[in-house]
C-alpha cells in the first residue's frame, strides 16, 4: 500500500492533546468578530448564517468560586439538566454550525470521546474547559479557510487548508474526502432553501482529525518512510475502526 506526500511542509498539522487528537494549529488569525460563532439568532432569524460553528447558548448561572464566569455561564446553558455535567444528547443540542444547522452526530461523538478523559461517558467543567478551546481554536482555523466568507469549506479551500496542514492528498483522494464529508454534494447548488454545497464546519474538524489520525497510523507502519507499507488484515481493520 502507498501513500505518498503524508504531513510534510506547510502547517504542522494539529499537534498533540487529549487522546491525542488535539487542537488546530494555535489560534492566531484573529479574534472572533462581535455576535460570532454559537450566539442566538437575533429576531426573525440569523441574517444569512455565520461562519463556522460553536455554542447555541440557553442561560446562564452563577459560575463556582475560581472558575471563569463566562466559561461557566456556557457550561451551565448545556448542561441543562443540572447534572453537573454533559452528556452526548445535551452537547449535540448545543452545538451550532454557522448556518445553524446542528452539529452531525458522529462529530458530536467524537469530540465526547475526545474530552471524556475520564471516560465517565459525560463531560464535567475541567473537560469541557478544554472542549471549549479546542472549538474556539478551530472556529479560527475555519474562518481563515473559508476565504469566500459562504459559511462552507469547498474543494480549492479543502485543498489550500489540508496543504498548509502537510496532506498533500492527490486530486482523487480531495475529491473523495469532499464527497465523504459534504452532505450536500450530491443537492443541486442555487435550489430554494438549500445552502450551496460545500464542508460544514463540523464536518470540516472531523475529516481534518480523520486525515491526521490516518496519515499519523501509516507513518507508524511505515518505518523506512519510502511511502510505501505491507499490512495485514487486522493491522488494517484496527487502523479503519479507530478513525473518527
Amino acid at each position: 500500500m502507498s501513500y505518498g506526500g503524508y504531513g510534510s511542509g506547510g502547517y504542522a498539522p494539529p499537534p498533540g492533546g487529549p487522546g491525542g487528537y488535539g487542537p488546530p494549529p494555535p489560534a492566531s488569525y484573529g479574534s472572533s468578530p462581535p455576535g460570532g460563532y454559537g450566539s442566538y439568532p437575533p429576531p426573525g432569524g440569523p441574517p444569512g448564517g455565520l461562519p463556522g460553528g460553536g455554542f447555541a447558548p440557553r442561560g446562564s448561572m452563577g459560575p463556582p468560586p475560581g472558575a471563569d464566569p463566562q466559561l461557566w455561564s456556557w457550561f451551565a446553558a448545556v448542561d441543562t439538566d443540572n447534572s453537573g455535567s454533559i452528556n452526548a444528547q445535551e452537547l449535540e443540542r448545543a452545538l451550532i454550525n454557522g448556518d445553524w444547522t446542528p452539529f452531525d452526530l458522529d462529530t458530536v461523538k467524537m469530540l465526547m470521546s475526545i474530552f471524556d478523559t475520564d471516560r465517565s461517558g459525560t463531560i464535567g467543567f475541567n473537560e469541557f474547559a478544554g472542549l471549549w478551546k479546542y472549538i474556539k481554536d478551530w472556529q479560527n482555523v475555519f474562518r481563515h479557510f473559508d476565504r469566500d466568507r459562504s459559511g462552507s469549506i469547498d474543494g480549492v479551500e479543502l485543498r489550500d487548508a489540508l496543504s498548509q496542514f502537510g496532506y498533500q492528498l492527490s486530486p482523487q483522494l480531495l475529491d473523495l474526502v469532499q464527497r465523504k464529508y459534504d452532505v450536500k454534494a450530491s443537492s443541486v447548488s442555487g435550489s430554494r432553501g438549500m445552502p450551496p454545497p460545500g464542508i460544514s464546519f463540523d464536518r470540516f474538524v472531523r475529516a481534518c482529525v480523520a486525515i491526521k489520525q490516518l496519515s499519523e497510523a501509516f507513518g507508524r507502519l511505515d518505518t523506512d518512510r519510502d511511502g510505501w507499507v505491507q499490512i495485514n488484515y487486522d493491522q488494517f481493520m484496527q487502523t479503519v475502526l479507530t478513525l473518527p
